[in-house]
């Protein structure tokens, strides 16, 4: 790999970081309770109201999908989580009560290794770890356990992707869920296409929930464009994120039998409760609301389907 590429993919790492922080600070303010994001990110950093609240809508509705789909299974199911970063959810799905038979995350080694070294020193992440008294094994990249699987991978290979899959004990009749956050843009298309098509593959009833850019053709896309080419990290993928269609037809395109796109904007309007918008929105004041709504219109969450169970089950709905 050239040494363009190098410097492009630790851009991508400090993607989590930068995410980290924001939701790091959203929580400090209220937007949201998660009282693991702290043992992980001890650092935060102010951010504007409109970035908090892009934050607060994509993981609190990301939250409630995953937990439709964990009740509709009654547990009897897997997760994947691609990108994780220091992402929490496994922990917070423990806390309420909401188990699933696997957790896996997989991300960069050298993002794996420093959240190995938080969980490892942190009895209230490690015992969330333990299930039926079996035993958690790591090392310096990678966290197992029965049901918590933390594995290092590069998500553009595919022989690496699936050999951690197979490690983590992955069982592919079984119905699973495959999270990706600001993740698959950062792909060169072939690769992402790749990835998606060996889900739709390997796995007879599976969903997948991504999300990220869209509408990005427009000069506020441009914009954006060029403000993280300025950092040294360019959107690979961004050709699927010229619309909404474009972010559904890649799953059909490579085996899967179904997506449903909507901005964000529809999402915080459409499958948040009222209730919650007007406990946020008193949180911070908000001087320019037609910002937020450039940046809603500017990403999605995409729900893509292989129903081979005939579940019917629709994520992007309110029950």
């Amino acid at each position: 790999m050239d040494r363009h590429n190098l410097d492009g993919d630790e851009a991508v790492r400090s993607t989590n970081d930068d995410a980290s922080h924001c939701k790091r600070f959203a929580v400090h303010l209220g937007y949201w309770s998660d009282p693991y994001l702290p043992l992980l990110v001890r650092n935060t950093e102010r951010k504007t109201p409109e970035i908090n609240r892009g934050y607060f809508a994509r993981v609190t509705v990301i939250t409630n999908m995953v937990e439709k789909f964990i009740k509709a299974m009654k547990g009897n199911c897997q997760i994947v989580n691609f990108g994780a970063g220091f992402d929490t959810l496994f922990w917070k799905l423990k806390g309420a009560d909401l188990p699933v038979k696997k957790f896996v995350e997989i991300d960069f080694a050298n993002v794996t290794s420093r959240k190995c070294h938080y969980i490892k020193n942190n009895n209230k992440l490690m015992e969330a770890l333990h299930c039926d008294d079996e035993e958690v094994s790591y090392n310096t990249t990678e966290l197992h356990s029965g049901i918590y699987h933390l594995a290092s991978a590069d998500l553009r290979k595919l022989s690496e992707v699936e050999s951690k899959l197979k490690e983590c004990s992955m069982e592919f009749s079984v119905p699973t869920l495959f999270l990706f956050e600001c993740v698959l843009v950062y792909m060169p298309i072939q690769f992402s296409h790749s990835l998606l098509q060996l889900i739709a593959d390997k796995f007879s009833t599976t969903f997948c929930i991504n999300y990220e850019q869209v509408n990005m053709t427009d000069r506020f896309g441009d914009v954006m464009l060029s403000n993280l080419r300025s950092r040294g990290c360019s959107l690979a993928g961004v050709e699927a994120c010229a619309s909404l269609k474009t972010q559904e037809d890649r799953f059909i395109l490579n085996g899967w039998d179904g997506a449903q796109a909507l901005e964000m904007n529809q999402v915080y309007h459409g499958l948040i409760s009222p209730q919650e918008i007007q406990r946020i929105e008193k949180i911070e004041f908000l001087d320019e609301k037609e910002l937020l709504d450039q940046l809603f219109h500017h990403y999605c969450i995409c729900v893509a389907w292989k129903d081979s169970l005939d579940l019917k089950l629709n994520l992007l709905s309110i029950s």
